[in-house]
């Protein structure tokens, strides 16, 4: 048997933002974009690594410390292997957003800022309103104090003046512009 060809890595897109900040919704429509575009692509969404990783209870900082770095482990094992892998997750460290830069090779951060006051009006999980009435602690932002990204590759401001397609449109404008960097 012949040695196998070289696997030129995926992307590995990190959607990060406050809860309600639009990160699964923007890491849906991103991922159904490069499948149509003919890239193999994975999506992996917090709250469902929490069910895979049967951490549904794991909220304190540590424990989102400890998660947050095997969502980036993870990310770059499935990038190693070709796939583009799009992740959306809160992502409070940043240790992790460093990591991520050292040690995935096509990394592309994306920070959703949101205002405080309309995270609280989308809200659809509740979070929000169950942590105002006292019955829901480690609520990111509220009594876990986010550590925001101080380089992101981009920023999109998400307070509803863009449409979905529209800041998935501006990533796969990030996604064009350093592929244009790469050289030949």
């Amino acid at each position: 048997m012949g040695a196998a060809e070289p696997v030129e890595p995926g992307t590995v897109f990190w959607i990060t933002g406050l809860a309600a900040a639009g990160k699964t919704t923007l890491a849906s429509l991103l991922c159904e974009r490069l499948r149509r575009s003919g890239r193999v692509a994975v999506l992996l969404d917090g709250d469902r690594l929490r069910a895979v990783f049967g951490a549904q209870a794991a909220y304190a900082q540590e424990d989102r410390r400890h998660l947050a770095f095997t969502y980036a482990r993870l990310c770059r094992e499935i990038a190693a292997q070709g796939p583009d892998v799009v992740c959306a997750t809160i992502s409070m460290f940043q240790a992790v957003r460093d990591w991520n830069r050292a040690n995935i090779g096509d990394y592309r951060e994306i920070y959703l800022r949101v205002a405080p006051e309309v995270l609280r009006a989308r809200d659809p999980k509740r979070l929000y309103a169950r942590h105002a009435q006292g019955a829901l602690p480690f609520v990111v932002g509220q009594d876990l104090a986010p550590e925001l990204p101080r380089d992101p590759d981009l920023v999109i401001d998400n307070d509803g003046g863009l449409t979905p397609d529209q800041a998935v449109d501006l990533i796969w404008k990030l996604r064009a512009d350093a592929r244009e960097k790469v050289p030949a």
